[in-house]
């Protein structure tokens, strides 16, 4: 009599991303130093860097006072210029190498996940492929998201042009439209979140499958069914330890409060280097987890069986974790 298999849960998805990660530990590795400690450092410093070298950007007293004297021929930026080039300067630089390690590392845990052989090479080589369509497909969403704000923005105000045509007289400041925009804020919250859930697995898509755009946003959806409360708690997850460490590379950079010595300190140099290094590990874990997640996501469809056939000529697929010691039988519970 078979026993059944376990419930798929958030810990059955980290620890099979463990067991790939550790089978192949000096590749991912190398990937996290070429890709992810680049993103997870300038992640960490940038606030630091906007602090110590951006002119500061004037608080709110200085800012009204600007535009109650307002002269055009005196007139300065609210926000500098070199605040917005080092913002723009690092926007890109993350777009960039994340999507890079995005390509490469959910490359290499597919292949790792069927027991392939994983190259270094190889899984450099799936950036160049995967690139330019992980960039329109995270373009396309965030188009999306955009166009989400705009109609929410929009549905507020026909409500209040339509209250005010009537004769109603609003106060802004009552509990009353405090408490009408509260529900619309929480409902854009549920929107988009409802949306990244369904998006969780978009880019493994574009990488595996080779589809982008709305077809991988689509694909996505539909593999996530059945599977959305251990993506959200994945999303959950990873974000809250990713919140944290922001907050503390936040409150480092407030701390320094201008000094260009403060860096140098050792006790500012540890908390880079293990801020960072947490960074890149969960960061890593993260694509694994979504590639792992989109694999259970298969077999739960049905799709995974008939691609494990038609590779092994068998029902199960044996992986080498632990060092190819113990052979590791991939299961789901159909729960």
């Amino acid at each position: 009599m078979a026993i059944p298999s376990p419930p798929l849960t958030v810990c059955t998805v980290l620890n099979e991303s463990k067991r790939i990660v550790n089978a192949h530990s000096c590749h991912f590795l190398a990937l996290s130093v070429l890709f992810l400690l680049p993103l997870a450092f300038s992640s960490i410093v940038y606030p630091t860097i906007q602090n110590l070298l951006a002119d500061r950007i004037p608080d709110n007293s200085k800012i009204f006072l600007e535009i109650s004297t307002f002269d055009p021929h005196q007139h300065q930026p609210i926000i500098p210029a070199k605040t917005l080039l080092i913002a723009l300067a690092f926007s890109l630089f993350a777009v960039v190498f994340s999507l890079c390690a995005l390509g490469s590392i959910t490359y290499s845990v597919f292949h790792g996940f069927y027991g392939r052989p994983v190259k270094l090479v190889s899984a450099v080589k799936s950036v160049v492929s995967s690139f330019f369509p992980l960039l329109g497909t995270a373009f396309i969403s965030q188009v999306l998201v955009l166009l989400v704000f705009v109609l929410f923005g929009l549905f507020v105000f026909l409500v209040v042009r339509g209250a005010e045509l009537m004769g109603f007289e609003l106060e802004y400041s009552s509990p009353y439209f405090i408490g009408f925009l509260a529900v619309v804020v929480t409902a854009l919250f549920l929107v988009l979140l409802h949306l990244q859930v369904n998006w969780t697995l978009a880019g493994v898509v574009v990488v595996v499958e080779s589809k982008w755009g709305f077809g991988s946003l689509t694909r996505s959806a539909n593999l996530i069914k059945g599977m959305r409360w251990v993506a959200l708690r994945l999303r959950i997850f990873f974000g809250f330890f990713v919140g944290v460490l922001g907050f503390c590379s936040w409150v480092s950079a407030l701390d320094l409060k201008g000094d260009t010595d403060g860096w140098k300190s050792w006790a500012f140099v540890v908390q880079i280097v293990v801020t960072a290094t947490s960074l890149v590990l969960l960061m890593l874990y993260n694509a694994a987890a979504n590639t792992v997640l989109y694999m259970y996501c298969k077999a739960v469809n049905g799709e995974l069986a008939m691609e494990i056939a038609e590779e092994f000529a068998r029902e199960y697929v044996s992986l080498p974790f632990d060092n190819g010691k113990v052979p590791h039988l991939v299961s789901v519970a159909y729960a």
